[in-house]
């Protein structure tokens, strides 16, 4: 695996020896034959294409549906960096719980001046519906991806925070699987965490929050758009994995302010739907009248008590990307604390002074849609040609408070499978954190890849892969 000072490597120092979290998995892959990880992957992509692991592309010609490219070479976390990174997370997902309640309460970071009010309440991910309801315990992002990236031996930042419906989760658990089939000897040569366990943990954190506890048993439902969605291979492996049923909006109905499902039976209560369509098409009474996705009357059951959602509606106005940058102010204004886990410096092109910095630097910055997603809509200026830089300078003048940016991040890079070989390749991390009665996180989460030499873009839909993420333990 070649180095490069230009970013950090997870794996090797930089006098070229191994890190120490990955001194066995170094001297391991030493010992493969030539095209062991080739016949590997080739494995792997059986394995995925039989049991279906696929994500939609809209708007592809060649394909609708693809595998997503697995990599076979785990990314390593030592015990110590994850409980400065757990700790981290704890924090955010705490203070971002608290904002959610606040500023459909009394407002107080409003009033207080500590964030643009605004940018709160003129924004289309802010719900007023929702003003002036409690959700259970409290609690508006249930479940929870937040992105990071790392730069240096000891630093982390956040990218963003997933608060909506956030997806991957899948693929993190059956990376795992694949792995313990096709290197089991690896395994044994490594105490690494357990991520199993996570669809467990999930049914118990959906049954912590449901309306009325002190029935025995909560009836816990995954709802899914249906199976053109992109993610609907997640959803229908969480409901399997989790023992619930999956549902469409038509398996449900709203009768007296309750929830029922439809059954082969007798209608069933529903406690608790772990929802995986947009607010918009939750309720076509409350919100799209179109919506053919959501369940006519369910947000009038759920303002009464009657259902829980998760994760609830408007939790998005916590990671929408003018949002991001006062995250830092929404964690001391909460908590009385610093951050643990810093922010990516960023520009709000609503400002003056930042769109005038951002328009004078884009050949040198990524500048990304405040509601994007996917690696869509965005710039990296030091990747963009001079024409591209040239169009994109006009969309941005035509609606500057759509846009953030950021510094081009030199993310750091694990050793990847190529056609080479072995060579570093740049990675994030996806942690998927559940909060209920409790918070917990999964330890490690979903590391993505960008497969393609110096592509920082590390999406799906743009051509980046996963690999399993290993935190060991002491």
């Amino acid at each position: 695996m070649s180095d490069n000072r230009s970013f950090f490597n997870e794996m090797l120092e930089e006098s070229g020896l191994p890190r120490s979290a990955y001194s066995l998995l170094s001297e391991w892959l030493a010992k493969q034959p030539p095209n062991f990880l080739k016949r590997k992957s080739r494995e792997a992509e059986t394995i995925f294409r039989r049991l279906g692991i696929t994500f939609a592309v809209y708007g592809a010609h060649e394909a609708t549906e693809r595998l997503i490219p697995f990599d076979p070479i785990p990314r390593i976390i030592s015990a110590a960096e994850w409980r400065r990174l757990s700790a981290g997370i704890d924090q955010r997902v705490r203070a971002l719980n608290a904002f959610l309640h606040d500023i459909y309460h009394r407002q107080e970071i409003l009033r207080a001046g500590r964030i643009p009010s605004e940018l709160i309440l003129q924004n289309a991910a802010f719900l007023p519906e929702m003003v002036g309801f409690t959700p259970a315990r409290k609690v508006y992002a249930h479940i929870i991806g937040t992105d990071l990236v790392r730069v240096s031996e000891n630093e982390f930042y956040v990218l963003e925070d997933n608060t909506r419906t956030p997806s991957g989760v899948s693929y993190m658990l059956e990376n795992r699987e694949t792995m313990m089939r096709l290197f089991p000897d690896l395994f044994q040569m490594h105490r690494v965490a357990e991520v199993e366990q996570y669809p467990d943990l999930l049914r118990a954190t959906l049954e912590s929050v449901g309306p009325d506890q002190a029935k025995s048993q909560q009836t816990v439902v995954l709802l899914t758009p249906g199976i053109y969605n992109s993610a609907y291979f997640e959803h229908a492996f969480l409901a399997d994995s989790m023992g619930i049923e999956l549902v469409e909006g038509r398996d449900l109905f709203v009768d007296e302010g309750k929830v029922f499902m439809r059954t082969t039976r007798e209608p069933r209560q529903v406690d608790v739907i772990y929802r995986r369509i947009d607010d918009a098409f939750l309720d076509p009474l409350t919100f799209n009248p179109d919506s053919m996705l959501g369940v006519p009357g369910l947000f009038d059951a759920y303002r009464a008590g009657n259902v829980t959602i998760c994760n609830a509606p408007g939790t998005g106005i916590a990671d929408d990307k003018a949002i991001y940058a006062y995250v830092p102010e929404i964690i001391e204004f909460y908590t009385g604390q610093k951050p643990i886990l810093n922010n990516v410096p960023t520009w709000h092109c609503a400002r003056e002074d930042d769109f005038a910095y951002v328009l004078d630097h884009l050949d040198e910055i990524v500048v990304k849609e405040v509601h994007g997603s996917g690696g869509y809509g965005m710039l990296i200026g030091p990747t963009a040609s001079k024409r591209q830089i040239a169009d994109f300078r006009k969309i941005l003048m035509a609606n500057p408070s759509n846009y953030i940016a950021q510094p081009t991040l030199a993310l750091s890079a694990c050793p990847t499978h190529v056609a080479s070989g072995v060579a570093p390749r740049h990675v994030d991390l996806r942690p998927f954190v559940l909060i209920g009665d409790q918070v917990r996180i999964t330890p490690g989460g979903l590391t993505r890849v960008a497969l393609k030499k110096g592509s920082l873009v590390v999406n799906s839909s743009q051509g980046g892969g996963t690999k399993d993420t290993w935190v060991l333990e002491d």
